[in-house]
């Protein structure tokens, strides 16, 4: 298969500019709960209502989509994902989760490198009906959630193998 990009030119990548050191307010390395060789988590900097907290996994290697992922990279995502959601289960109190990764812009991709949303949820929560309330959350909103799963991980913060 022909790789397929919809990355536009000079694309600067926000979650390998967070690798890089460089930081704004969507993106602190305070967000981040777990690094591992091939990938990493992160909180997500905008939020659904009534799913606060959601965490976005994210390979290492900038990678537009899934079509093109190798199948190291591959395993260690998902394996991040699987503990990441356990995790968000058994730290937020939440009834569930939910989790979902987006392929090109027909597929609902709007950030040109992989990754895969993990949302805590609740009875009710109505997340699906809700994606045109997501809102950009403050870092400082932000810190709890990651301090709790970053504590449940035990878990350092940075990029540092």
């Amino acid at each position: 298969m022909q790789p397929i990009s919809h990355e536009p030119i000079g694309y600067s990548c926000p979650f390998c500019r967070l690798q890089d050191g460089e930081f704004n307010d969507r993106n602190q390395p305070t967000d981040v709960v777990a690094v591992t060789e091939r990938a990493y988590a992160r909180i997500a900097p905008k939020w659904w209502p009534g799913n606060p907290g959601a965490v976005l996994v994210i390979p290492r290697v900038h990678v537009e989509n899934l079509y093109d992922l190798a199948p190291a990279d591959a395993i260690d995502l998902w394996s991040l994902t699987q503990t990441i959601a356990r995790t968000i289960r058994e730290t937020y109190g939440c009834e569930g989760v939910s989790i979902r990764q987006h392929n090109e812009p027909a597929g609902g991709q709007d950030v040109w490198h992989l990754h895969i949303h993990v949302f805590p949820r609740f009875h009710d929560d109505r997340l699906y009906q809700r994606h045109d309330e997501a809102t950009w959350v403050p870092s400082e909103e932000r810190v709890p959630y990651a301090r709790r799963l970053r504590e449940a991980l035990r878990s350092p913060y940075d990029f540092r193998p």
